[in-house]
C-alpha cells in the first residue's frame, strides 16, 4: 500500500488507544514486578544478588528467542557497570561454546516459560559441573526453575499483543529484572562514576564523565587579578584571555569575586578609569570542585545561563573551564 493511501485509511484515534493500552498493559506488568520485589522475590533477588558478588569469574547469560535479544542486553548492562558478563547463545553452547562456561562463572537463564528446550544442554552443562545456576522466568514449577539455585520468579502479566503471543510485557519484566540485577551489584561492588568511564572511554557519554580538572585552563591561561586593581587592567585581562571573565581574589589567594563582560557593559556609565574591580565584580560566583563531571558541569551551565565555572580548592581558584572546553571534548 502506498504510504498517502495509508494516511487516509488510518484510524488515528484508534492508532493512538492502542498505543496507550499497550502501555497501560505493560505499566501493569511493572507495578506487579514491583510488588513481587517487595514480597516473594525478594529474598531470591537478594540471594541472586550475593551469587554474583561473590563468585571469581564471569556471570554467563543465556536464552533464546526474545529472550535471548534481553539476555544480550542484560550482559552488556552488567559488563559496562563493573560486573564481567556475557551472552552464551544455547544453540552455539551445545555446538561447542559450552567451554566458554568456567567452573567460577555463574549462568543467569532467561526464559518467560521456563521449559525452553533450546537451555536443556546449557542447563544440565550447569548441574554436572556444579555451576551456580539462576532462573528469571515466570514458571514456577518448570524445568528451568526445579533446576535453578536460584529462581528470580517473575509475575505472569497480560502481554500487550491483543492475542497474548508477541512477547511484550513478558520481554519487559525480564529487562527490568536484569537491569534491577544490574545496578544492584554496581551499588554493592562501590561501582563508580569514574570506574563506568573507564568502561565508556568514547562519545558524549565518556565525555560526559570527563572531570573538569583535565578540561580546565590554569597557570599563565587563568584570567586572575587581586582586590584593589584598577578597571583598565582588569578590562586588559579580560581581553587577553578571552573567556569573557577574570576571577578576582584577594591576599590570601581566596576567590573573592568575578568580573564579567557583562559586569563592564552594565557600568560603562561609570568612570571605569578610576573604579576598582571591589565596586563592581559579582561576588559569590558559581564554583565547582575539580572531580564534577563535565556533564553535570554542562547542566549547571545551562542553569544559570552562564558560560564559565571557576574550578576551585579550599577556597582558592586552581582554574577555569569554558562551555567551549566542554563542547570540545563532546561532553553537550
Amino acid at each position: 500500500m502506498h504510504p498517502g493511501s495509508l494516511k487516509k485509511t488510518i484510524d488515528r484515534e484508534a492508532v493512538i488507544a492502542s498505543a496507550l493500552k499497550t502501555v497501560e498493559t505493560e505499566r501493569a506488568g511493572l507495578t506487579a514486578l514491583a510488588g513481587a520485589l517487595e514480597s516473594g522475590l525478594a529474598s531470591a533477588f537478594a540471594d541472586a544478588v550475593a551469587l554474583l558478588a561473590t563468585i571469581k569469574g564471569r556471570t554467563i547469560v543465556t536464552g533464546v528467542g526474545k529472550s535471548g535479544h534481553i539476555g544480550s542486553k542484560v550482559a552488556a548492562t552488567l559488563a559496562s557497570t563493573g560486573t564481567p558478563a556475557f551472552f552464551v547463545h544455547p544453540a552455539e553452547a551445545i555446538h561447542g561454546d559450552l567451554g566458554m562456561i568456567a567452573h567460577d562463572d555463574a549462568i543467569v537463564a532467561l526464559s518467560w516459560s521456563g521449559e525452553t528446550a533450546e537451555l536443556k544442554g546449557i542447563v544440565a552443562y550447569s548441574r554436572r559441573f556444579s555451576i551456580p545456576l539462576i532462573a528469571v522466568t515466570s514458571g514456577e514449577t518448570s524445568a528451568l526453575a526445579r533446576r535453578a539455585d536460584v529462581v528470580l520468579l517473575l509475575p505472569k502479566a497480560a502481554e500487550a499483543c491483543p492475542h497474548g503471543l508477541a512477547p511484550t510485557t513478558s520481554t519487559l519484566l525480564q529487562l527490568v529484572a536484569g537491569d534491577a540485577l544490574a545496578i544492584a551489584l554496581l551499588e554493592a561492588r562501590g561501582f563508580t562514576a569514574d570506574h563506568f568511564r573507564t568502561f565508556h572511554p568514547g562519545g558524549q557519554l565518556g565525555a560526559s564523565l570527563t572531570p573538569v580538572g583535565e578540561l580546565m585552563h590554569i597557570g599563565d591561561e587563568l584570567p586572575i587579578c587581586s582586590l584593589g586593581t584598577k578597571m583598565p587592567a582588569a578590562a586588559k585581562e579580560l581581553s587577553l584571555k578571552r573567556f569573557g571573565c577574570v576571577c578576582v581574589v584577594g591576599a590570601d589567594g581566596r576567590l573573592e569575586g568575578i568580573i564579567t563582560d557583562g559586569d563592564l557593559a552594565r557600568n560603562m556609565d561609570r568612570n571605569l578609569a578610576e573604579t576598582v574591580v571591589d565596586e563592581i565584580m559579582t561576588r559569590n560566583p558559581k564554583t565547582v570542585p575539580p572531580d564534577m563531571l563535565a556533564g553535570t558541569a554542562i547542566a549547571m551551565l545551562n542553569d544559570h545561563n552562564i558560560s564559565a565555572l571557576v574550578v576551585v580548592e579550599s577556597g582558592k581558584p586552581v582554574g577555569l573551564v569554558h562551555f567551549h572546553d566542554l563542547l570540545r571534548v563532546g561532553a553537550a
